[in-house]
C-alpha cells in the first residue's frame, strides 16, 4: 500500500488512519489541524478573558448572587439570616402590598428621586455652560466645582447635619441674626424631605455638571460662531445648538440619576433614618428596617424585590419613550 507521498506502508501499519502514531511519531490528521487556533487568536482570547474575567467575577459575586438570594428569600418566612426558613410563597408580597406604609415609602421615593434629578439637571447645565467659557483660572474653578462630589458621603452628611442643626447649626444662627426663627430642618415632617433633597443636590450636582461639560466641549466652535453671525439670541443658541449637542448625555444622565437617587440609602438613613413620622422613609429604608429592625427578613426581601422590578419597568418604559442616539 502506497503512502500519499509515494513509497510503501509497512504491513503492520496498513490499518493506521490519519493522525495515528507510527512508531514514535504522530501524524496530525485534518480534524486536529482544523481545530488548532492561530497563536494570534489565542493571544486575543487571553486578552479578552483577562479584561472581562475580573468584571464578570465581581458582577456575579456582588450583584447576581445577592439579587437571586434576595428574590429567593422573599418567598420564605424567617426572622434572621440564620433562622430556619419556612416557605410561604407570595404571602410576603401580599402582606407588603397591603400595608399603607409601603405605598407611603413608594411615594416618598418618587418625590425624592424626581426632585433630586430635576434640581441636579436644572443646576448642572447652567454651571456647565459657565465652566465652558474661557477665563483666567478656568482649570482651578473646574477642579473646585468637583469637590462636593469627591467628598465621602459620610463626611457630607455630618457637615450638613452640623450646619442645619436646630440649636448649634450655622444656618439657624444666620437666621437668628437676620431676625428669623430657627427651623427644625430634619425634625419637622414638612421640611425633612426638602432637607434631604438639598443635601443630595449639593453632593451630586457636580457629577451632572462635569458630564454636561464634557458634552459641551464636543460642540464645534464654528456652530456657535455661525449662530452669532445669523443673529441668534442666547435662548436660540441654547435651543438649537447646545441642547441638541447634550441631548444624548441628558437622556442617560436623567435615567442614571433617577435610578441612583431612587435607590439612595446612605444619605437618608444617616440624616433622618426615614423619619420623622416616616416622612423620608422610602423603599430601601423600609426594606432595611423590616429585615433588620422588625426581624422580618422575608418581608424586607419582598420590598427589595418589588423595588428592583419597579426600576426594571421604569427603565423599559423610559427607553421605549425616549430614543437614545448612538452618538
Amino acid at each position: 500500500m502506497s503512502f500519499p507521498g509515494g513509497g510503501l506502508r509497512p504491513p503492520s501499519e496498513a490499518g493506521a488512519g490519519p493522525g495515528v502514531a507510527i512508531g514514535v511519531r504522530a501524524i496530525p490528521g485534518p480534524a486536529a489541524r482544523a481545530f488548532r487556533l492561530d497563536p494570534l487568536v489565542r493571544r486575543e482570547w487571553r486578552t479578552v478573558v483577562g479584561f472581562l474575567g475580573p468584571g464578570v467575577l465581581f458582577f456575579v459575586v456582588l450583584v447576581a448572587v445577592p439579587t437571586v438570594s434576595t428574590v429567593l428569600l422573599s418567598f420564605y418566612r424567617l426572622e434572621s439570616l440564620i433562622s430556619t426558613p419556612r416557605w410561604v410563597g407570595l404571602a410576603n408580597y401580599a402582606a407588603v402590598l397591603g400595608e399603607p406604609r409601603f405605598w407611603n415609602a413608594l411615594l416618598n421615593g418618587i418625590v425624592y428621586g424626581a426632585a433630586s434629578v430635576v434640581l441636579q439637571v436644572a443646576l448642572g447645565l447652567p454651571i456647565a455652560l459657565l465652566l465652558n467659557l474661557r477665563f483666567r483660572g478656568q482649570a482651578l474653578v473646574r477642579g473646585t466645582a468637583l469637590v462636593p462630589y469627591v467628598i465621602p458621603t459620610v463626611v457630607v452628611v455630618f457637615i450638613w447635619k452640623w450646619m442645619l442643626d436646630e440649636n448649634i447649626g450655622i444656618v439657624n444662627h444666620a437666621l437668628k441674626l437676620a431676625g428669623g426663627t430657627p427651623v427644625s430642618w430634619f425634625s419637622a415632617p414638612a421640611i425633612a424631605m426638602a432637607s434631604t433633597v438639598l443635601v443630595g443636590v449639593w453632593a451630586w450636582t457636580p457629577f451632572v455638571t462635569i458630564t454636561f461639560l464634557a458634552a459641551l466641549q464636543t460642540v464645534n466652535e464654528e456652530l456657535y460662531e455661525a449662530a452669532r453671525v445669523d443673529g441668534a439670541t442666547a435662548g436660540q443658541r441654547l435651543r438649537y445648538v447646545i441642547l441638541p449637542a447634550v441631548r444624548p448625555v441628558l437622556v442617560i444622565i436623567v435615567l442614571l440619576r433617577a435610578i441612583w437617587m431612587f435607590n439612595k440609602f446612605d444619605v437618608i438613613w444617616m440624616l433622618t433614618q426615614g423619619g420623622p413620622l416616616q416622612a423620608t422613609e422610602h423603599l430601601p429604608v423600609l426594606a432595611y428596617r423590616m429585615a433588620f429592625g422588625l426581624y422580618d427578613v422575608g418581608g424586607g426581601a419582598a420590598v427589595a424585590t418589588i423595588n428592583f422590578l419597579l426600576l426594571l419597568a421604569v427603565v423599559a418604559v423610559y427607553f421605549r419613550l425616549v430614543r437614545v442616539d448612538e452618538t
